[in-house]
């Protein structure tokens, strides 16, 4: 039974651990366990999360270093799966005071008080995780407090230290702080933090007062705001421990997998969509020729959120074709890649001279990741008799976006080799997969330059 008094601590022997002490035989448990650390977090194991572990076993306060949509957030807010379940703290403290050796004013007189009968609540971890996003208007009463107005109307003194209303820094004493986007807090404001890092303490106005306090600070930053909005303060870079640099994705499958957690599902689909595996690698090339593309700017960087921003258009707009055409099945195809350029364009920046080459830049593109997935699953050797149908004759196969699996009967039919493009794919044996792949090899056809392909209002035509 868990303790309710000082006392019945004591009785029990509990021993009250300094937060990076916890922190870092939690860890030491989960490694020597083998389980993992951060689910959720992908792409990390063997660069960002080693050198996680490492500060935190140094017992270091750590900035995450990164463009956006590289999961810093999501890193941070992972470090409570290493605080304990629960710990005591003297009931209705505000700054979650150690039961043993009280820091407020108000606890103190509480157990010089009542002494072993002081009343105790048990926090969980995310009592005990605190979170603010630097603004320039933040303040030094944010973080770290100010005088209570009301409680000086209420009789109180100004000398007297149960006028101040503790910020946020101090209401997750014993616990995890975390400032996300730190250059963007303004330099005065960062001075205010070197005391909290380094000397474990804060001061309040003119308060004579030392609060000792036990807080783990992690910090988020992105290397462009150095220059762009803000920068971290030498003084306060130097106090924390560790600096860890995260990355984007730098595989295929991870992104893909990053992408198939974050999309947004709904319960209510009215008709099953099949995204194919060769679809998800041209979402994923189009993100990471985009990282890489001239007229792009990359100091902003290119979010993961693209390639999932891209992932759930291309299912959207499956979804729609089968609404609309009264079809029982959804699989994305080629046609569905016009549903990328919005979903795309509002996630990136581009550098051209007036805003109307956007589309021509992500046009070309989307056209390099089909041309380069293509070339990874197939060569045109391996197609000759299919561009030797559309040779011998008069042979057309049209393509949209709106089109039915039936109208493409025809092209089933009489193209060669489309079901051991199917198989290499391993897409299953349907009609409409295997018109995902139809147009999935037209398409790597075109580009390769050996089917020509004519743009028509909405559709397309492939042809010799």
């Amino acid at each position: 039974m868990a303790a309710h008094t000082i006392g019945e601590l004591r009785r029990a022997e509990y021993r009250v651990q300094p937060i990076k002490a916890e922190l870092r035989r939690n860890l030491i448990r989960k490694l020597q366990a083998g389980e993992r650390l951060f689910p959720g977090i992908v792409g990390y194991e063997d660069s960002v999360i080693p050198q996680l572990e490492n500060a935190l076993l140094a017992g270091q306060d750590i900035v995450l270093l990164g463009e956006r949509g590289q999961a810093k957030s999501r890193l941070v807010r992972s470090l409570t799966s290493l605080l304990d379940e629960a710990v005591p703290a003297i009931a209705g403290c505000e700054i979650n005071d150690n039961p043993y050796a009280p820091i407020c004013r108000r606890c103190r007189d509480l157990v010089a008080e009542r002494g072993d009968e002081t009343p105790i609540a048990w926090l969980g971890a995310e009592d005990r995780y605190g979170e603010k996003l630097a603004t320039p208007d933040t303040s030094i009463a944010d973080l770290i407090g100010e005088v209570d107005p009301i409680r000086v109307a209420e009789g109180r003194y100004l000398s007297d230290e149960l006028v101040i209303h503790y910020g946020l820094v101090p209401r997750t004493n014993r616990g995890i702080f975390a400032i996300n986007e730190l250059p963007d807090l303004a330099e005065r404001i960062q001075v205010g933090l070197l005391n909290i890092i380094e000397e474990r303490d804060v001061q309040i106005r003119g308060f004579r007062i030392r609060l000792p306090l036990d807080v783990f600070v992690v910090a988020t930053a992105n290397p462009e705001d150095y220059t762009n909005r803000g920068r971290i303060i030498t003084p306060l870079k130097d106090r924390f421990g560790a600096q860890v640099r995260t990355h984007y994705p730098r595989s295929v499958d991870d992104e893909i997998a990053i992408a198939e957690q974050e999309r947004v599902v709904f319960d209510d689909m009215p008709v099953p969509v099949h995204i194919p595996q060769h679809m998800k690698e041209i979402a994923v090339e189009i993100t990471h020729l985009a990282r890489r593309h001239p007229q792009i700017n990359q100091r902003s960087g290119v979010s993961v959120r693209v390639t999932t921003a891209n992932y759930e258009s291309l299912t959207s707009s499956a979804l729609r074709r089968a609404l609309i055409t009264g079809e029982k099945e959804a699989v994305v195809r080629i046609s569905d890649l016009a549903a990328v350029t919005p979903s795309t364009a509002g996630k990136v920046e581009l550098d051209t001279w007036d805003g109307t080459e956007d589309d021509q830049v992500l046009d070309k593109v989307v056209r390099s990741a089909c041309s380069n997935v293509f070339r990874r699953h197939f060569s045109a050797q391996e197609l000759a008799d299919l561009v030797q149908r559309f040779d011998q004759g008069a042979f057309t196969v049209e393509v949209g976006p709106l089109m039915t699996t039936e109208s493409f009967r025809q092209a089933l039919d009489e193209l060669p080799g489309l079901d051991r493009a199917r198989q290499k794919l391993d897409e299953p044996d349907t009609p409409a997969s295997t018109v995902a792949v139809l147009e999935f090899l037209l398409e790597g056809l075109h580009l390769g330059k050996r089917l020509n392909k004519t743009a028509l209002e909405g559709t397309a035509v492939y042809g010799a």
